[in-house]
């Protein structure tokens, strides 16, 4: 094994474990929605607003921060981010009501964008026959990071308090981002000398010449929907009879995302060797499936977690094989293209969680 192939792979389990880390910043405040209702003593419907301002930031982050790793230097973009993704988690502790929070979870979403910044570095170091496998092992961390997030957000804020998660994880990103400036390579963009308002304004011309990117965006988007609206109404539903279960237990439900997480390079391969349109077709036949068990189960503890495992399965097949797409198009846009793909998802997800919270409100 050359130096260079050492290198890769390496690249790739750091790009990885970074992308597990960071991603997990959007999520920790799903599993204490209810906890962190009581404590502040707001109704579910306001309590909801913080994962869909959350998700919202994210997508304008995506926007005005992403296609910058087109013109500068993606370590350093990186580590910065990072660095304000802590200090934003920071704010989320100390906020002393409902509007601190929400200023918090916005500056929380905009600088957690560090994935959608690595992602692309993967699939631009990985060979085009192995882009599907190197996009699925990225994305399994990213899985996990979704997955622990949640996991962690009720495990942790149910038995210390929902603040102590926050503090937690700006640690956590504090760490990440002194080992990235260390570890990670220093790419030169290969469109150093556009401006940043070029980038921008080339991301709806680029949305306009490439039918594949217009047509996966739609397709995520959708899907991320009822995944999102899922996430948004669990903890309240779990909260109820016949369930009657704490955040603690909301948060351990993640744990049925490790079924997707560990498929995720599998499901690459199956990329690889088929096609993405395939595994397309693959992702809304589950995601179809498990609408229908929800719909006729959601009071069974057994169709939840079925359910649950068939949407994060679904989520997961069709983002691989939307990325997969989408990075067979042109390297040096590959940073704007996940810009505009991951804008249309984040705001699919950010609109299912507030449909499904609003439903929630009104029938309940």
């Amino acid at each position: 094994m050359n130096s260079a192939t050492v290198l890769r792979h390496n690249t790739l389990w750091l790009i990885t474990i970074a992308c597990t880390i960071s991603i997990g910043s959007l999520y920790y405040n799903q599993p204490l929605l209810a906890l962190i209702g009581t404590d502040l003593q707001i109704s579910s419907a306001e309590v909801s607003s913080v994962p869909t301002l959350t998700q919202i930031s994210y997508a304008v982050g995506l926007l005005f921060f992403v296609p910058l790793g087109d013109r500068v230097d993606r370590r350093k973009l990186i580590v910065g981010l990072s660095g304000l993704n802590a200090i934003a988690l920071v704010l989320a502790a100390l906020s002393p009501g409902l509007n601190g929070l929400l200023i918090a979870s916005c500056a929380i979403g905009l600088t957690a964008v560090v994935p959608q910044l690595l992602i692309p570095f993967a699939a631009q170091l990985a060979d085009a026959e192995q882009r599907g496998r190197i996009v699925g092992t990225v994305m399994s961390g990213l899985l996990v990071g979704i997955i622990l997030g949640r996991v962690a957000g009720g495990l942790v804020g149910g038995t210390f308090g929902w603040r102590s998660i926050f503090w937690i994880a700006a640690a956590l990103m504090v760490t990440l981002g002194a080992v990235l400036l260390k570890q990670l390579p220093s790419v030169i963009p290969a469109l150093s000398e556009v401006s940043y308002l070029g980038l921008l304004r080339s991301l709806p011309l680029l949305f306009a010449e490439h039918s594949a990117l217009r047509q996966r965006s739609i397709a995520g988007a959708v899907l991320f929907a009822s995944y999102s609206g899922f996430w948004a109404v669990l903890p309240f539903l779990l909260e109820r009879p016949p369930f009657e279960f704490h955040s603690e237990v909301a948060g351990l439900f993640g744990l049925v995302g490790m079924v997707s997480a560990t498929a995720s390079p599998w499901l690459g391969q199956i990329t690889d060797r088929t096609s993405p349109r395939l595994t397309l077709k693959i992702a809304i036949g589950l995601f179809a499936v498990a609408l229908l068990v929800l719909c006729q189960f959601y009071t069974t503890l057994w169709g939840l977690i079925l359910g649950a495992i068939l949407l994060d399965l679904g989520t997961q097949t069709g983002q691989i094989s939307n990325k997969a797409r989408i990075y067979s198009l042109p390297i040096e846009i590959h940073n704007r293209l996940t810009t505009i793909y991951m804008v249309i998802f984040f705001t699919g997800g950010a609109i299912g969680s507030w449909v499904f919270a609003y439903g929630w409100q009104l029938t309940n």
